[in-house]
């Protein structure tokens, strides 16, 4: 008996299991399916009825089967009934899908294909990390697979959701690791078709071929000549418009969820604690400090270090990116430190700077404030109601670093604050550590945007500036959650204050 899902899941719920159903996904995730379009207000109760006791084509228990990443049922200590990442459910996945669709025109389709593995050397590879696009539509953490959104009607919910991947392939997992496969695409990713990524030639031309555009990031053209892909699509739809896709996504991305931006303040508040717990301590190296911060990192919470950190002593702060990390370090500095963790891939971005004997000296601490009040005050603007854009706030960042440093003697005429101050003020954080690449400064801060304020000074050991204080460099930068009328920092717990640092060691 074959019944269309919408009927047999309503008559699942009322009546209970429906022997005979031949779906190619169990009877509960085709009620979880249903409610999700016809009822999205209902998706948690109906994933939560399933969830933890989700069935399989193999009858065997979820909690024996291996996922290519962690699941509620095999990790329960990570992932919390319904969500597909730490802190992210498939409601909120679906929500996603379901607005990129409402902005496409009618007839497109989007195509997103997954990151690849990174080699560091011959057969040596890197962790692999999802492409952040692919990552934020499906929160499926694979390589070789590739994604169809296709837009079915004018309203939210409308549209169907192809995911390509890799079966199952047990010989192949005992050298790789598991990987999901595709009975899990769709049980547990939601998608409404599954399909095999080694016949993606044979897959992809049909969903594109009655196409009115295509919005893809997918390389077109290398070196002047169509790549495979263009090929592909062009020989089933020949006329079809081709756009890119990242500009409607990061529409999407630039404001965060409340999810998101629980999961940013826990990274942010993790990374806060443990930078502060290393103001309190002793270091003779930078890479003995940049270890203890990557620990940490990862054994406090977080999923481990967001970036490679700046651990720059004295006047290797001057610096920017600085990320050799392998000098000494003398008690008579300050050290930069631009560190992080990431949590449920969401980043924090975070500066500090104090002096590694645990006192500023009068000039490092003269430097450091005149740095700290610029900060508190451009901070004090990331509010929907100030009308501020990060053009705006770098432009009121420039001035009042001016006016300080005028104050402490600096001669600030010509490009000296090209040279002391050579980088922006902010930029958007979130999946990535600058986050919607090609999302414009000039955009008006509204409630969910997130982003960092990291004002700093960098002196050159040059005759042109005031002596006692050349070489040293101050970099101070929080994450910040734009709210309404009032900032949100992410990362307050990493201590700024004069009195608070050197009150870390007494």
């Amino acid at each position: 008996m074959k019944l269309p899902r919408c009927i047999a899941a309503r008559l699942a719920r009322q009546h209970g299991p429906i022997h005979g159903l031949t779906t190619p996904y169990s009877q509960l995730a085709a009620a979880s399916l249903c409610a999700r379009r016809r009822l999205p207000q209902k998706i948690t109760v109906a994933y939560s009825s399933w969830w933890s006791g989700r069935k399989y084509a193999t009858a065997v228990s979820a909690t024996e089967l291996q996922f290519g990443q962690p699941v509620h049922e095999t990790h329960p200590h990570i992932l919390k009934a319904g969500e597909i990442t730490p802190g992210i459910t498939a409601q909120e996945y679906h929500d996603r899908r379901a607005k990129l669709a409402l902005s496409l025109p009618d007839g497109a389709v989007a195509v997103l294909a997954a990151a690849e593995l990174k080699y560091r050397s011959g057969p040596v590879f890197f962790p692999f990390r999802q492409e952040s696009n692919f990552l934020y539509l499906t929160g499926f953490s694979e390589p070789e697979a590739m994604v169809v959104i296709q837009k079915t009607g004018p309203r939210h919910g409308d549209y169907t959701f192809h995911l390509l991947c890799r079966p199952k392939d047990p010989q192949a997992e005992q050298w790789s690791g598991p990987w999901s496969g595709l009975q899990a695409a769709q049980d547990v990713f939601n998608a409404d078709v599954a399909g095999d990524i080694s016949n993606v030639e044979s897959i992809l031309p049909p969903l594109v071929k009655g196409a009115t555009w295509i919005y893809t990031d997918i390389e077109m053209n290398k070196a002047g000549h169509p790549t495979d892909f263009a090929n592909l699509v062009r020989r089933a739809n020949s006329t079809v418009g081709v756009q890119r896709l990242q500009p409607l996504v990061n529409r999407l991305r630039a404001i965060k969820s409340s999810a998101e931006i629980a999961n940013m303040r826990k990274a942010g508040q993790i990374s806060g604690r443990v930078i502060s717990d290393a103001m309190r301590r002793d270091w003779k190296t930078e890479k003995e400090l940049e270890t203890f911060l990557n620990y940490q990192f990862t054994v406090s919470g977080c999923d481990g270090p967001a970036y490679v950190p700046v651990v720059a002593g004295g006047p290797r702060g001057c610096g920017i990116h600085y990320v050799q990390n392998n000098a000494m370090l003398d008690r008579d500095d300050m050290v930069l430190v631009d560190a992080g963790g990431e949590y449920g891939a969401y980043i924090t971005d975070i500066s500090r700077t104090w002096p590694l004997s645990g006192r500023f000296s009068p000039a490092q601490r003269d430097l450091y404030l005149a740095v700290l009040k610029v900060q508190r005050s451009v901070v004090s603007l990331c509010r929907e109601s100030s009308g501020m854009t990060l053009d705006r706030l770098h432009r009121i960042t420039e001035d009042g670093l001016r006016d300080q440093l005028t104050q402490l003697g600096f001669d600030m005429s010509g490009n000296a604050l090209q040279i002391l101050f050579p980088h922006h003020v902010g930029h958007y954080v979130g999946l990535d550590v600058h986050d919607v690449p090609g999302y414009g400064r000039h955009h008006p801060l509204k409630s969910g945007h997130c982003v960092t304020v990291e004002p700093g000074v960098y002196v050159p050991k040059d005759e042109r500036w005031p002596k006692h204080f050349r070489g040293m460099a101050v970099r101070i930068e929080d994450s910040v959650c734009v709210d309404d009328d009032s900032p949100f920092i992410l990362t307050t717990e990493a201590v700024k204050e004069v009195e608070d640092i050197e009150a870390l060691r007494d």
